[in-house]
């Protein structure tokens, strides 16, 4: 058994026991209340699901396993660069622990070990038109690499429910490593002739993920590590972590789990937020006819935005009630290395001046923005203009949190996920009870 299983298998028996005499003792404690309003509301704020891998504060913002953005750039392995390798950051989100730098190694070797990607897959894309958006391809491509699921393989034969979190590992394992190579294969075939690149077995997971895109310098193969990182994990309540822990909960493999992940992710109200900000800016930007607006045009153009009944793309947050650390993580890797950059000063820019607008408009909770608001200035600062695969690279990310977590789901036998839902005639008769005293 590896050393990353050997510590996740400790781990979990010892919570799955430490779960089981809490709800023995405690299981019939009230958590939480659900009004109406939060019923019809997309369940707002509602406690319950169990996410063992992060925190999402509305003051503090994401913590992945007590550790906040700050403190992974701190303490996570770094290897070659100066920002925090994700493969750091999994072993923590699996098994609680900062790895040393000899574990977080290994985790890049094992990674690169497993990362083959079968010809049906590459095929597949290529059944696909070119001009089909970077998300169809890229869920299309997860859902064809269903056939080496180790999961459905074992469970077809007969695999006993102890051993499900031992299967589900592998092919998390398995995805995980693959997925840097699929995403860029997408990208080259979709906006570079199909002039593809050979993965860089001297590079670890986020590097060599920016070396097949075809971006070799080593502050953008900095960027994708702290992207990788930033992005990783949510806490369980946004739309592809709940999609990933609903579709799991039914015992489908990870394969399928992380491909109904994607399909929330590409929503526009979520992961494809990302493309949108960008797209606003650059709108923005030929309206105004100046890649270095003032202060006052972007006011007025942000008040066009809202006057016209539209949302300032990458401002606002469902939870946050601050700027979300995320943001102010890539801010201070601009601020590092590209101060100068017309498209990465306009979006401090925004920074500046929206917040004071929406805070005037008396009626919206955060007026802060969120991760979308700086990724993709620091994306097209490092050539890569193409927006529509934005939401790609945040999958990619996303990956390692949901994976994590999903293991740990069926480390500790999470049941089905089945909510009991209503119609309005029962709400509209429950409140005629409830009132008519």
């Amino acid at each position: 058994m590896d050393p990353l299983k050997s510590k996740f298998k400790e781990k979990a028996t010892a919570m799955s026991a430490d779960i089981k005499a809490m709800l023995k003792t405690h299981g019939n404690l009230v958590i939480d209340q659900v009004t109406i309003s939060q019923a019809y509301g997309g369940m707002r704020d509602i406690k319950s699901m169990v996410w063992e891998t992060s925190l999402l504060d509305a003051q503090t913002g994401i913590q992945f396993r007590g550790f906040s953005i700050p403190q992974l750039q701190e303490n996570l392995p770094k290897g070659k660069g100066t920002e925090p390798l994700p493969e750091g950051l999994f072993w923590l989100m699996l098994t609680g622990e900062i790895p040393t730098e000899a574990e977080a190694q290994w985790l890049s070797d094992e990674w690169e070990r497993r990362r083959n990607v079968p010809e049906h897959v590459f095929k597949t894309l290529k059944a696909l038109p070119k001009d089909a958006h970077a998300m169809t391809q890229f869920s299309t491509a997860v859902l064809a690499m269903q056939t080496e699921s180790v999961f459905a393989k074992r469970y077809d034969e007969g695999m006993p429910k102890s051993d499900y979190w031992d299967a589900t590992y592998e092919d998390a394992m398995n995805l995980i490593a693959a997925l840097p190579q699929i995403a860029a294969f997408i990208y080259r075939r979709k906006y570079k002739n199909s002039k593809y690149i050979k993965p860089n077995d001297s590079l670890d997971w986020a590097a060599n993920f920016a070396h097949m895109l075809g971006i070799q310098s080593e502050e953008f193969k900095d960027l994708m590590r702290i992207y990788m990182t930033i992005h990783a994990d949510h806490e369980g309540g946004n739309a592809s972590a709940h999609a990933t822990h609903l579709t799991g909960s039914t015992l489908s493999d990870p394969y399928l789990a992380f491909t109904s992940a994607m399909n929330a992710l590409s929503g526009p109200l979520h992961g494809l937020a990302n493309q949108e900000v960008i797209k606003w800016i650059f709108d923005m930007l030929e309206a105004l006819g100046t890649t270095k607006p003032t202060n006052e045009q972007v006011a007025e153009y942000t008040r066009k935005t809202l006057s016209e009944g539209k949302v300032v793309p990458g401002y606002g947050h469902a939870v946050l009630r601050m700027p979300d650390p995320r943001f102010t993580a890539q801010m201070t890797f601009a601020q590092k290395h590209t101060p100068d950059s017309d498209i990465v000063k306009v979006v401090w820019q925004i920074f500046e001046v929206v917040p004071p607008i929406l805070q005037s408009l008396g009626k919206v909770k955060n007026p802060w923005p969120n991760v979308d608001a700086h990724s993709g200035a620091l994306l097209v600062h490092y050539g890569m203009k193409e927006f529509g695969f934005y939401t790609v690279m945040f999958g990619v990310s996303r990956a390692l949190g949901v994976l994590a977590q999903l293991c740990w789901s069926r480390a500790l036998g999470f049941p089905l996920e089945r909510p009991k839902s209503l119609t309005t005639e029962w709400v509209q008769n429950f409140i005629a009870k409830q009132t008519a005293s």
